[in-house]
């Protein structure tokens, strides 16, 4: 009996399992985990001290092990505690590309117009006289109107502009007939005038046309990329699934469990893992894309020559004098009783202003800023689908034989299975995350819902159509606190409000990509304007 008992151990321990990276036919000892696992800022009580039989793990393989069910539960949560802290850190890094971007083209956008407008103000002062200075509100609450629009206020764009020119009509038409009495009633006929008499020309036509195409890309501009901001900080907040937290843990801490602390996870593993617990995620990939694309496609749509604003070369002051008698005709004569003091065409004949040679340095400026964008906005495209791979290339084994050594979520050995696509229905067959494609998480369904309205906003942007559309959502009229990183915003006024009411238009079709080519920007949008508003007043 005694000499069967004596075989029986021997035999026993030739097959015993090999044990940590080298294997042995004792226990090993456990004071790296207990190192690493005390580092982490956990107890060390009920930490073993040597290996014990795994049969408790519900994670790990179930060999010899380090690791206590306790462990391999605060292990785990841990390995999901990391991983959302990298989401939100890489999201965090994508808002700050997002909000340079955004903070680049509004702050100079912003800077041209207050330029344009004190430029106007500098130019005309000392040309026009009084003539300017008592009817420069008309131009004040111009620009007012535009920056609000721009900043997302609810404004007609047309109705303003129409207003405009209302207005200036109305102070003209008193400025160059100082001799008479004129009352409200007179001018409020001689503004009516303005469609069938037409005093200045086609300008206010062309003017609401170019200006209208500029404000609204601007405005829906922005807006993109403060939407595009919000949907990154709220996709980054969303928890990872328990199926995830178990994946991370078997990829990321089992091998410590195992006494293999050494081994790094083999690519394809990692890359099946991150697809897994990112294929929500993934998903966005395709409205994510049409958003960027839509965006780079603007400068062509909202590019308004240089030429088109130099044939501005009718001004609207040269119509007054042939207007007045017209108006005469249509709503009566005057009455002598006014002021003799110097009226418009006194002014007119001190001389014409220059403008066209202000702004070369600011062209320039701005298509540097534009190409930036640009590049900028191309890489961001592929955010989604690029973003298991960003997120395993610090963690994977490289180097020569880094596929025959590294940890398959079993042991030392090359991982087999194949890499799963992207998305979620890619996910049905992944070994190491069990998905339940039928059911998508909804705050990332809602956030491709809010890219797919952003899109169709800019597509009809591009058209200039500032189309009021019928969602009621806080994703699309908050305060664009998707620009901010770490909680942190600046106190600039509120980006979008609700949009004009104005008719619907159909879209172009949905099947067709919207194209950009390489060598197209975003336009030199307040240049044009600073020109335009300054020519409308020239001669």
């Amino acid at each position: 009996m005694d000499s069967f008992i004596i075989v029986a151990l021997a035999l026993c321990s030739l097959m015993a399992p090999v044990y940590g990276d080298k294997g042995t036919s004792k226990a090993r000892s456990c004071s790296d985990i207990r190192q690493f696992y005390s580092g982490k800022g956990f107890s060390l009580d009920g930490v073993p001290q040597s290996e014990i039989s795994g049969e408790h793990l519900r994670i790990c393989p179930q060999g010899y092990t380090c690791c206590t069910s306790d462990m391999e539960d605060n292990l785990a949560t841990l390995s999901r505690r990391e991983m959302e802290g990298l989401l939100k850190e890489a999201g965090r890094s994508l808002q700050t590309l997002l909000n340079g971007q955004f903070k680049a083209f509004d702050g100079y956008f912003l800077e041209l117009l207050n330029r344009s407008s004190i430029s106007l103000q500098e130019t005309f002062t000392p040309t026009w006289g009084p003539v300017y200075t008592q009817n420069s509100q008309v131009f004040s609450d111009l620009y007012r109107d535009l920056r609000h629009y721009y900043r997302g206020s609810s404004i007609n764009l047309e109705e303003v502009l129409n207003e405009f020119w209302a207005r200036l009509l109305e102070k003209l038409f008193y400025q160059a007939n100082k001799q008479y009495y004129i009352g409200g009633d007179y001018l409020d006929c001689v503004s009516k005038q303005i469609d069938t008499l037409r005093p200045f020309g086609d300008i206010p036509r062309v003017t609401k046309m170019t200006v209208t195409h500029t404000f609204v890309a601007a405005r829906y501009f922005v807006q993109g990329l403060v939407i595009s901001g919000e949907v990154v900080r709220k996709v980054s907040q969303v928890q990872l699934s328990q199926e995830c937290m178990r994946a991370m843990m078997k990829m990321t801490y089992c091998p410590h469990c195992r006494g293999m602390a050494t081994a790094r996870p083999c690519a394809n593993y990692c890359s099946n893992v991150m697809k897994g617990c990112l294929a929500n995620q993934a998903d966005l990939n395709t409205e994510w894309k049409h958003l960027f694309k839509t965006l780079l496609f603007f400068y062509p749509f909202v590019n308004f020559p240089p030429s088109h604003v130099s044939s501005l070369s009718i001004s609207a002051l040269y119509f007054l004098p042939f207007f007045s008698p017209k108006v005469f005709q249509a709503c009566g004569t005057l009455k002598n009783g006014g002021t003799s003091s110097p009226g418009v065409t006194e002014s007119m004949k001190r001389g014409k202003i220059t403008v066209e040679d202000k702004l070369g340095s600011s062209s320039s400026k701005m298509d540097k800023l534009v190409s930036d964008v640009t590049v900028r906005l191309k890489d961001m495209q592929s955010y989604w689908v690029s973003l298991p791979m960003l997120l395993c290339s610090d963690r994977v084994a490289t180097g020569t034989g880094a596929e025959e050594k590294c940890w398959n979520g079993m042991n030392r050995a090359r991982y087999l299975p194949e890499v799963m696509g992207d998305g979620l229905a890619s996910q049905i067959n992944n070994p190491e995350v069990e998905i339940d494609i039928t059911k998508p998480d909804i705050t990332i369904r809602q956030q491709i819902m809010q890219l797919k309205i952003m899109t169709h906003r800019l597509k009809n942007a591009l058209n200039g159509q500032d189309v009021d559309f019928q969602d009621s959502s806080d994703d699309i009229s908050g305060s664009g606190s998707g620009m901010c990183a770490d909680g942190v915003c600046s106190s600039s006024p509120r980006l979008f409000g609700p949009a004009t009411n104005r008719p619907s238009y159909p879209l172009p079709p949905e099947n067709k990509e919207v194209k950009a080519l390489a060598n197209q920007n975003l336009p030199c949008i307040t240049i044009y304007l600073l020109s335009l508003l300054i020519l409308l007043l020239r001669r």
